[in-house]
């Protein structure tokens, strides 16, 4: 789907956030193939940095918001400043299983680390356990390397399935995430000058400023409208320099061929717009399925 690296063409380099076993390395591999080169980040700050590098990566793939705790705004932040554009997507539905060495039980646990995204998607389940902690990580996957790594029969991890089979974990609990639908959609990024029109090209990702006046908004919308847009995300996000005004990020998709004069329009109606990606989106049966086999491998 993307372009490779120059000494092997089979071998795209992809920074994923986490460690070996984390959900960026299933939403890798579903995009770009089993033989994807993983570059691990231990921050989305680090990943952005790392994709920026054609020394060191061709793309990456980078969480932007799940269909339960909603937005990573941060991310946003990253990838305006990063001046990387977006290549493709990818909806990947999460099964969060409760991890922790063999032979230990719930009743062993005092304590469960995640990330804080995992934890709350998994909030129904631990209240039928008040005696466990939940502990606040970085990553899903190396909360569940760690446990491995110290032996610690005391503390559990959320986290996928590819984490227990690759930390040697048992299973405690499967698919204690609270809605059977938790599906988190990752954005595939890349360097602006290394991304080549795509086939097909459905859907643009923008942000914008609006003049602070009364139907402004309502002026985009029915803009887009009238074009036979599709509104699939709008996000309002304070602008730090100017209190209680905000910028827009916005997804839509539309007739391939029609982005070009929907976004000529846009400029004419908004400020500082940025185009952030005009690319492909997944397809909708891609965005609502929750399949057997997705559960096995997550």
């Amino acid at each position: 789907m993307g372009a490779s690296n120059e000494n092997d063409p089979s071998r795209a380099r992809i920074v994923i956030q986490g460690v070996r076993g984390a959900f960026h390395e299933v939403a890798a591999r579903l995009y770009f193939g089993e033989q994807t080169e993983l570059i691990p980040a231990l921050s989305f700050s680090e990943l952005f940095e790392k994709a920026s590098d054609p020394a060191v990566a061709d793309a990456a793939i980078v969480a932007i918001e799940n269909s339960i705790a909603g937005s990573i705004l941060g991310n946003y932040r990253l990838l305006l400043e990063s001046g990387l554009a977006v290549e493709g997507e990818v909806y990947l539905p999460i099964r969060q299983n409760l991890l922790a060495l063999p032979g230990v039980t719930i009743d062993d646990l005092c304590e469960v680390h995640s990330h804080p995204m995992a934890l709350a998607q998994c909030s129904a389940f631990f209240k039928k356990y008040p005696h466990i902690r939940l502990v606040e990580s970085s990553d899903t996957a190396e909360s569940a390397a760690a446990i491995a790594r110290e032996q610690n029969r005391r503390a559990g991890a959320v986290a996928s399935s590819l984490a227990a089979e690759l930390y040697g974990l048992s299973v405690l609990a499967p698919s204690i995430e609270t809605f059977p639908q938790n599906a988190t959609r990752f954005l595939v990024v890349r360097r602006k000058s290394e991304i080549r029109p795509s086939d097909g090209a459905d859907k643009v990702s923008i942000t914008f400023t609006l003049q602070h006046t009364s139907g402004s908004l309502a002026n985009v919308l029915q803009m887009l409208a009238a074009h036979g847009a599709n509104l699939t995300k709008i996000q309002s996000v304070p602008l730090p320099e100017r209190p209680w005004e905000y910028h827009f990020i916005v997804d839509f998709k539309a007739e391939p061929g029609r982005t070009e004069a929907i976004v000529s329009d846009l400029y004419a109606r908004t400020l500082a717009l940025q185009v952030l990606g005009v690319y492909r989106g997944a397809e909708a049966a891609q965005r609502n399925s929750i399949t057997d086999s997705s559960a096995h491998i997550l």
